[in-house]
């Protein structure tokens, strides 16, 4: 499974971004697709994630109702819609695929193929 990031970039606090995730390599509907960031001198955090299906997402408590994370099978792609950035939410997001049967997972190491990151500033 590869993944590619993209869409990151300078915006003003209060400004949007959306993100995309393409994947290739396997079957997308059977992997629970997340994104992490990692913000400098940071350990690199959960953020969102969404089931296989689509039917199941998860937030960070500090994202929930900013970021909405979607996935479009049939396209290989996953996005993070973020709305109202605050300049903490500067970091390099990363996305990832989790082989994973069950509920969502939040922790890194489940996670078996990562992105190579995109960069998000949030000016003040």
């Amino acid at each position: 499974v590869q993944l590619q990031a993209s869409g990151g970039g300078l915006v003003q606090s209060g400004g949007s971004l959306r993100l995309s995730c393409s994947v290739s390599g396997r079957t997308l509907s059977n992997y629970h697709l997340g994104w992490f960031r990692q913000a400098p001198g940071k350990e690199r955090e959960f953020v969102a994630a969404i089931s296989g299906r689509g039917d199941s997402t998860s937030y960070k408590d500090s994202v929930q109702g900013r970021f909405t994370i979607d996935r479009d099978n049939a396209k290989n792609t996953m996005y993070l819609q973020m709305n109202s950035l605050k300049p903490e939410d500067t970091a390099i997001y990363y996305c990832a695929a989790s082989f994973t049967i069950g509920a969502i997972v939040r922790v890194a190491t489940l996670y078996q193929y990562w992105g190579q990151g995109t960069l998000v500033t949030v000016s003040s």
